[in-house]
């Protein structure tokens, strides 16, 4: 399982990088609540009808996951955006000086 975090980290960083300016971490943090607590209600839904208390748990550790894994990715774009300004700052550095 800490493959999934590793790239969900890695994946932060490179998206940080990437995209032009800084990130609205506020909505990247309440899209991935909002997914988790869809999919933990989803598979509690499931459990319910199915009448499995494992897939109940299931769908709570699921939502755990879930924001484990946004935080993640928010550090990730946190530090990409750092990565991102140190470069336009030496860029600009190089560009200025012969």
């Amino acid at each position: 399982m800490a493959l999934i975090e590793t790239l969900t980290f890695v994946l932060g960083i490179i998206y940080g990088y990437v995209s032009p300016g800084r990130e609205n971490r506020g909505a990247l943090l309440r899209k991935g609540l909002i997914i988790g607590v869809v999919l933990a209600i989803i598979l509690v839904a499931v459990g319910l009808f199915v009448g499995g208390t494992i897939m109940t748990l299931s769908g709570i550790s699921v939502f755990i996951e879930v924001v484990i894994l946004t935080v993640l990715f928010i550090i990730g774009t946190w530090i990409g955006d750092w990565i991102e300004g140190r470069s336009r700052t030496r860029s600009r550095v190089t560009k200025v000086s012969p």
